[in-house]
């Protein structure tokens, strides 16, 4: 059993909250709003609602999952935090949603951008899977339908935690490299959201080109905006499909 905090009620948040707690671990989640706003339904694995502060004092590991462009304001929590506790990032860079982030479009890895803005070493994972598919598609270890997660670290401990905790969403945890090598589940790469199991992904991750990642990113966001724009209603596995489609 591990003591985590998790920052951020939102889709990803949420699911992370139910299944670790189901878990068995010791979990406890923030929003913005206060631990008032939190609803039951989210705590019903056993998570607590808590302050921001709360969710990131005395923990083993913090889960960050909040909107990108809200990451700075997480800094002064940290400034206290001890290195040997577990940061894990879950975000995802989406220009036409959050805003332009120089850094970023400039070439800067996103989890790269994330360390700066909280001034300590992160791990990446959970970021390559649709909230639906965390919630729904969680298997036991050996199904042979069991769906992989990228996981991303800089240091063997960091990235055997993270792994160890995606194992316990449900999912076999793949190892994707050094943060500097991230990119590689980002969105729009063929390992991003595209529900492949351990076989697949391993050769997804390797697949990816760097170049490419922004324009297949626009594509996917244009495509998605004229179905939203159209009201063609959206099933949850048709980002999924989409994401395949643009590697194509």
């Amino acid at each position: 059993m591990m003591n985590i905090g998790i920052l951020g009620a939102g889709m990803i948040g949420k699911q992370l909250a139910l299944k670790l707690a189901a878990a068995g671990h010791d979990v406890a989640i923030a929003n913005t709003r206060g631990p008032e706003t939190i609803g039951q339904d989210l705590l019903a694995t056993g998570a607590k609602a808590v302050t921001a502060k709360q969710a990131v004092s005395s923990r083993e590991v913090v889960i960050v999952s909040i909107p990108l462009e809200r990451i700075p304001d997480l800094a002064p929590l940290f400034s206290g935090v001890s290195d040997e506790v577990v940061v894990i990032d879950t975000s995802n860079y989406w220009p036409y949603r959050t805003g332009i982030i120089k850094a970023i479009e400039a070439g800067q890895v996103e989890s790269e951008w994330v360390e700066e803005q909280l001034g300590r070493r992160v791990a990446k994972a959970w970021n390559a899977i649709m909230f639906s598919s965390l919630e729904n598609k969680g298997r036991p270890v050996g199904a042979p339908d069991r769906l992989a997660i990228p996981v991303a670290a800089d240091v063997e401990y960091d990235r055997r935690i993270a792994m160890s905790l995606v194992e316990d969403t449900g999912f076999d945890a793949v190892d994707a490299g050094t943060i500097a090598d991230s990119w590689r589940q980002q969105p729009a790469a063929p390992a991003y959201c595209t529900d492949l199991t351990r076989d697949d992904l391993i050769p997804a991750l390797q697949a990816a080109e760097r170049a490419r990642l922004p324009i297949r990113r626009e594509l996917f966001w244009a495509v998605m905006q004229e179905r939203a724009d159209s009201k063609i209603p959206i099933d949850p596995d048709y980002p999924i499909r989409l994401s395949r489609l643009i590697q194509m």
